[in-house]
């Protein structure tokens, strides 16, 4: 064999119980699983390197269902941020905004609607315009592997525009096109962010008809929804609906109760979801376990402020009459941008810049409108926040739930980045299931594991069985944790030493390698 790890305790994705055996890796596969007590006559496997798990958990590796690294994937052959906390598979493409399906005028428009995320791009070859042409240039060689979603924004943006109207039939069209090339191309299912421009502007039955597309093609729906605050329960309940017309699995992104209003209304969500699913409905969901989130400040923005593209909004907010209106919406109407809540503006704070002249501004509170508005025009709409609005009883109500999964939702843009970024997924198996015992471990392993793999229908990843592909983490039980903190965000987790990638190490006894073995992984693949 080429690798065997000795004497693991092994948590194999599924939810049972652990045990503990040798397992061998060849040809970048699980190819033999000898359990601790095996009948007289079955050999212990050999290999050219033995390492010695005594003490430490081999488990699949992770899959962070909502990622934005969609160029820093590109930018970094590092990627650390990942790579580092077990992540061997990404799922891109989210929040309906992204880089791909586009044509010129698109691109340039949806790399300044979301630099706040993955910066400018001044320094990536956009070199692809299609689906299938973004993954291709992700087969060159990556750190860790990929999905992709086909974000409806981008799709939108691209066949409508900014306009807050209703598609004409030979724009809907267009869009289904796009999104039907999207998945054929290899997409896993389409995304949407529904308290983003331009996405936002698009009615029940246009999404409907989208997710037909993409029920077609045996895809799912992945819905920033219309509101995280005030009528959260029935953004939930839309989407329920939408997707149940369409026909179409739904995976709920990031799905939190967060704001005052929610406090404490976690199980309301989950009853919702459990009588959907007890009627038959496909759904699953990820969380990121910290109660903070974290967006673009000009995402709290009213949407009609939004309409016409970046430089709409800019104009807008330099007209005094018009930034007064705005602010009359954040502060006392409560902005669909904000999820219909009043900006309490101490919740809100700096964490990243575009422009190097802003950056004392970095890890301060927003003082009111005034500092508000004037960071958008200066940093043209670039700056990114940590919004302080969630509550502990609710995270941990809802990480518990039987379709729930993990996704950092980490933006790995800024100075001061959110450190879901760089810890979910040891923040899960270290503070959660460790010191809390929220979750056992074999139970937080499946949710982070097998969970995923099968929404994303991959039948070879996700668990220790022979056969599979040799995505795996080995970790310390007892000293996995998560390094970063809101002060120190970029610090790598500890007690994981060692994680493959299709039978390839990307860390090793605790350090990255310089491989790059990971892929595109596509639909029907």
């Amino acid at each position: 064999m080429d690798l065997v790890f000795r004497d693991a305790e092994v948590v194999d994705g599924t939810g049972g119980a652990s045990y503990r055996a040798d397992v061998a890796v060849e040809g970048g596969r699980i190819a033999a699983i000898v359990k601790e007590g095996a009948a007289a006559g079955c050999l212990r496997p050999t290999a050219r390197r033995v390492v010695d798990a005594e003490g430490l958990v081999l488990s699949p590796g992770f899959i962070d269902m909502h990622a934005h690294s969609d160029l820093a994937l590109l930018r970094d052959p590092d990627h650390s941020a990942k790579a580092a906390q077990g992540v061997t598979l990404e799922v891109l493409g989210q929040d309906g905004l992204s880089y791909a399906p586009v044509d010129d005028r698109t691109l340039a428009e949806v790399r300044r609607a979301i630099t706040g995320w993955n910066g400018s791009g001044d320094d990536i070859d956009f070199d692809w315009r299609t689906v299938g042409e973004y993954l291709d240039r992700l087969d060159r060689g990556i750190a860790v592997n990929a999905a992709y979603l086909v974000p409806q924004g981008t799709v939108r943006m691209y066949a409508v525009g900014w306009e807050d109207r209703p598609a004409t039939e030979s724009e809907l069209d267009h869009m289904r096109r796009l999104v039907a090339e999207g998945m054929e191309q290899g997409a896993v299912g389409m995304s949407s962010g529904l308290t983003y421009t331009p996405g936002m502007y698009a009615k029940d039955a246009e999404l409907t008809e989208l997710c037909r597309v993409v029920a077609g093609y045996g895809g799912y729906y992945c819905p920033h929804h219309r509101s995280y605050g005030a009528g959260a329960l029935e953004a939930y309940e839309e989407m329920v609906r939408l997707t149940r017309d369409a026909g179409c699995a739904l995976h709920l992104a990031h799905a939190t109760m967060n704001f005052g209003v929610n406090e404490g209304r976690a199980p309301e969500l989950l009853a919702l979801l459990d009588e959907a699913l007890d009627a038959g409905a496909d759904i699953s969901l990820d969380t990121y376990p910290y109660t903070p989130g974290c967006t673009t400040l000009v995402a709290v923005l009213p949407s009609w402020a939004g309409e016409g593209g970046p430089e709409a909004v800019l104009a807008r907010l330099r007209d005094d009459a018009t930034a007064e209106r705005i602010r009359h919406h954040l502060e006392v109407v409560g902005s669909d941008g904000c999820h219909g809540v009043p900006v309490d503006w101490d919740t809100i704070e700096i964490s990243g810049v575009s422009h190097g002249s802003l950056a004392d501004w970095v890890g301060r509170r927003v003082d009111g409108w005034d500092t508000a508005r004037r960071l958008l025009l200066e940093d043209r709409l670039g700056t990114t926040i940590l919004q302080h609005v969630g509550h502990e009883e609710n995270v941990r109500t809802i990480m518990r739930h039987r379709v729930h999964t993990g996704g950092s939702d980490g933006i790995l843009q800024g100075t001061k980045p959110h450190p879901r970024a760089y810890g979910t997924f040891p923040q899960y198996l270290g503070r959660y299931a460790r010191d809390l015992g929220v979750l056992s471990l074999e139970e937080c392993v499946a949710h982070l594991t097998s969970r995923p793999a099968a929404r994303l229908g991959l039948r070879d990843r996700g668990v220790v069985r022979e056969g599979c592909v040799a995505d795996l983490v080995l970790f310390d039980p007892d000293t996995v944790a998560a390094g970063s903190t809101y002060e120190s965000p970029r610090t790598l987790p500890t007690g994981i030493p060692h994680v493959l990638v299709g039978g390839t190490f990307v860390i090793e006894d605790g350090r990255r390698t310089d491989a790059l073995p990971g892929r595109s992984v596509r639909r029907g693949r």
